[in-house]
């Protein structure tokens, strides 16, 4: 092949994938697999026993080799550290939404982004939780939380699956667990286990999970890993078909939204900002010259919100 016909062939082999991720977004509900099901609602269930109990079974059961760097944790691990993150979510959260059509719409747009991810070997699952609160937080091994309020502000589907993919790209990028392995709270743990996590090294453990919640809930990740889930996040969600000015549609509202919104424990208090995200979220917009033609889908997304 020469040069003229790889040059023709490049061009053909564009215009196939844009067309292809134009449908992409529209078809999402079609391509993912919903993934509600997760264990980790039958700990809420009141009648399972002691909270701490329940607390400490999901950090130790399953829980293998921890190395001296979180971020090279096994999926077990991870999960067994997401999985407590997550229920002191649903404690300062609120508990999941009741309408499991929602969640299940939920789910199958973050599904899709998923697949076009950098982790996409892992499962995920999405929770919307009751709350009027504007968040979304990802908890390390793909739990991921968004509001109920901040999903009933957003407009369109691409909005929503921006804002799943910006969460999905800090589980891509393992931003939580950088956090845990700049602050070497695993050194000499070793094996994790119900029979070895006692005394000082139960403690370590428990004041790591501690630390990690305050990070999480309250101080938030580092200003540069949020630009970067930002960017990542737009990126994937334009791989999947959906328009990525979307994630700037979503900062633009809750910027008009801040002067009068519940800051702590919201995005306005645990991520840079607003003026900051959108000036780096519009320069890289540039990457994207068909954004316009992809994915917005309001007609499906407002009678999924109407549910809620």
């Amino acid at each position: 092949m020469n040069e003229k016909q790889k040059t023709c062939h490049d061009t053909d082999m564009d215009r196939t994938r844009r067309n292809l991720l134009k449908l992409a977004g529209p078809f999402a509900l079609l391509l993912a697999c919903p993934a509600y099901a997760l264990d980790l609602f039958k700990i809420l269930d009141p009648k399972g026993g002691s909270k701490d109990i329940q607390r400490a079974k999901n950090i130790f059961e399953g829980v293998g080799s921890i190395a001296a760097s979180a971020t090279d944790l096994d999926y077990k691990s991870e999960f067994a550290i997401g999985e407590s993150l997550a229920l002191e979510g649903f404690q300062r959260y609120g508990l999941p939404a009741k309408n499991q059509t929602v969640q299940k719409y939920v789910n199958t747009i973050g599904n899709a982004v998923v697949r076009n991810s950098m982790r996409s070997d892992i499962p995920y699952y999405f929770v919307v939780v009751e709350n009027n609160i504007y968040n979304a937080f990802a908890c390390p091994g793909g739990i991921i939380f968004v509001s109920s309020a901040l999903l009933k502000s957003m407009n369109n589907e691409a909005e929503l699956a921006c804002v799943l993919a910006h969460e999905v790209a800090h589980v891509g990028h393992k931003h939580a667990l950088q956090s845990i392995k700049r602050a070497k709270f695993f050194e000499g743990v070793g094996k994790i286990s119900t029979a070895n996590m006692q005394g000082e090294k139960g403690k370590k453990f428990q004041s790591m999970i501690g630390d990690l919640q305050s990070v999480l809930f309250d101080q938030g990740l580092d200003k540069d890993m949020e630009f970067e889930a930002d960017l990542s996040g737009m990126e994937i969600a334009y791989q999947t078909g959906y328009n990525p000015e979307g994630f700037i549609q979503v900062l633009d509202m809750l910027k008009q939204k801040e002067k009068t919104a519940v800051k702590k424990g919201s995005w306005f208090s645990t991520h840079p900002p607003l003026s900051e995200r959108i000036v780096k979220c519009d320069q890289v917009m540039g990457k994207y010259p068909d954004a316009a033609s992809l994915a917005v889908v309001s007609k499906r997304f407002i009678e999924y919100r109407k549910l809620l």
